[in-house]
């Protein structure tokens, strides 16, 4: 007789739920060990999706004191750790997620904030039989209940439900906090940042800093936020992001794992195949996978896109947009399979996020959107430096279909540059070269290329116009051939079709460079002649041709602010 299969569980992140349902659970359980030497308070900074809030709910049931959940680990791994297991079901427990507060109006977001708070206290309702709370306090509890208490008594309810349920229970409480930035991100987004990050830094920090009440609290969200001094002046507590070792594979699923459960259930998808889809996060060492792929994916028997559809990615599709067109063209290296090396942090500060590039980078990669390898921890520069790349394929198509496309919406011409990329794969280069010219003058600002490198806007430019022939060419940008560095090239996966070369120039540059040898500085056509010149002498076609390509068209555009002069040479 066959063994009936585990169920798939998607979406249920109650750990009794899934353990006494006899659903599928890849044994995550020695977190907790991790969490039980750890230090007094935790913070572990994940991307969405990873396991966060069922983590959570298997500390509340290893550490609740209230009813008798042994059972739930029996044949587990740390069921093994004798010493550990003493403290099971000993500790009163306070757990609140946040993970459905993000919304657009501040009002509805307070409000849920106060609803959930009100439901921990008329859940732990049982502390008002006993005499240890004063007059005073008793009052205060019922107006917390009830919603009538007010701002700042909300901001005060986490430190107070401490001290209630350490002297009811004769043993500190443990304090779980899962998504505790959803809300921050919701209020950066939405225009009240200032006043939802003033509530959760007095609200946590008044549990957490200096609590003799406070046994342990274990705090998850997607960042750091750091600089707003949530966590200021906290030296109990130990942050353990995806650049840490600690606990780097108790969230999202390992190798083993995957494989694992692609066996369990004979599945047909290749192993190498679903690695190739949704692989590649490094957790400090570690390959990791995003456990919400792989379980869709391992339901649905085939390789989807389900990360994509788990937020809005709003605030990526933002800081994408409004990005200095030198990160752009730094995405375009990773959309070619490149990497980029650059400086990370573990805090990330809201406020500087579209002022400073290395924020977004860490933004990024913290948020699961980049791998990243070769981390260089520099303490004496106060500053970590890393290769990123994008992790799979997965996000490689969330980059493709979400974020290019908002790079140049505000011109309203999609149609236009996209008929253009067809123009030039179709040998009409005499039609392209009006057409490019019509376009940039009609279409671009002197605003967007001011300043000393307007080629660079040009360049991301083009490298998004032609984002649609990723399927039928290998688009490369700024990469070493023969005895130089190019500019573009597009690659043909079609070995008889034409393949093209893009080299950029600032006529201004070009004028300052023969005025510094006291020369006067040549026309157009003698700019476009050294343009053409160089591309020869510098033999920029050489890897074109390792690729077998032959017919090669080398076009070579000029800038002067909005005017453009394109040759195919």
């Amino acid at each position: 007789m066959l063994l009936k299969k585990k169920k798939l569980s998607i979406g249920v992140s109650d750990f009794r739920k899934l353990i006494t349902e006899n659903k599928y659970f890849v044994d995550k359980s020695l977190f907790i060990n991790d969490v039980v030497n750890g230090m007094e308070v935790l913070l572990y900074p994940r991307p969405r999706r990873f396991g966060k809030t069922l983590n959570l709910s298997m500390l509340n049931y290893f550490y609740d004191c209230r009813e008798d959940n042994s059972n739930l680990f029996e044949g587990l791994a740390i069921s093994q750790e004798e010493e550990i297991m003493q403290k099971q079901g000993k500790y009163p427990v306070i757990f609140l997620t946040f993970k459905d507060v993000k919304d657009v109006s501040r009002d509805i977001s307070f409000e849920k904030i106060y609803r959930l708070i009100s439901d921990l206290y008329n859940d732990k309702r049982y502390l008002l039989e006993n005499d240890f709370m004063s007059e005073e306090q008793r009052i205060y509890y019922e107006k917390v209940t009830t919603g009538k208490a007010s701002p700042a008594e909300y901001q005060l309810s986490l430190q107070y439900m401490t001290e209630f349920l350490a002297k009811y229970h004769k043993i500190n409480p443990v304090v779980l906090i899962d998504e505790y930035d959803t809300p921050i991100h919701a209020g950066y987004l939405n225009k009240y940042y200032d006043e939802i990050i003033g509530f959760m830094r007095d609200f946590l920090s008044g549990a957490l800093k200096d609590n003799k009440y406070l046994e342990k609290a274990v705090i998850t969200g997607i960042l750091r936020v750091s600089q707003e001094s949530i966590f200021t002046g906290l030296n109990n507590i130990t942050v353990c992001s995806i650049l840490s070792e600690e606990s780097n594979n108790r969230f999202g699923f390992t190798d083993d794992e995957v494989e694992q459960m692609l066996l369990y259930y004979d599945s047909c998808m290749d192993f190498n195949t679903v690695k190739k889809k949704y692989n590649g996060y490094n957790f400090r060492g570690t390959d990791i996978y995003n456990p919400w792929s792989i379980l869709n994916s391992v339901k649905d028997k085939e390789l989807g896109h389900y990360w994509i559809n788990t937020s809005s990615n709003e605030l990526i599709k933002i800081l994408c947009q409004e990005a200095e067109e030198a990160i752009k063209i730094d995405f375009q290296i990773l959309l070619q399979g490149g990497r980029v090396n650059k400086h990370i942090f573990e805090n990330i500060v809201f406020a500087e996020l579209k002022q400073n590039n290395n924020a977004i980078w860490s933004f990024f990669t913290l948020c699961g959107y980049l791998r990243y390898d070769n981390y260089d921890v520099d303490k004496k520069a106060n500053q970590n430096n890393a290769e990123l790349s994008i992790p799979n394929k997965e996000i490689l198509y969330i980059f493709s279909s979400q974020i290019i496309p908002f790079w140049f919406t505000r011109y309203e011409k999609t149609d236009t540059y996209i008929n253009l990329a067809h123009l030039l794969t179709k040998g009409d280069l005499d039609v392209f070269q009006k057409e490019f010219i019509d376009f940039c003058m009609a279409t671009f600002s002197y605003f967007d290329v001011a300043g000393d490198e307007p080629e660079k806007f040009y360049h991301a430019f083009v490298l998004g116009m032609i984002a649609c022939l990723k399927d039928t060419y290998q688009i490369r940008s700024n990469r070493e051939s023969g005895l130089g560095r190019y500019d573009i090239m597009l690659i043909p996966n079609d070995k008889s079709a034409r393949g093209i070369i893009f080299e950029f120039k600032n006529y201004k540059k070009e004028i300052e460079n023969y005025k510094t040898l006291y020369i006067i500085p040549p026309p157009i056509e003698k700019a476009l002649e050294n343009a053409k010149k160089q591309i020869h002498e510098k033999k920029y076609d050489q890897d074109m041709r390792a690729y077998g390509i032959t017919d090669i068209a080398y076009i070579i555009a000029i800038f002067q602010g909005k005017e453009v002069f394109v040759e195919n040479v």
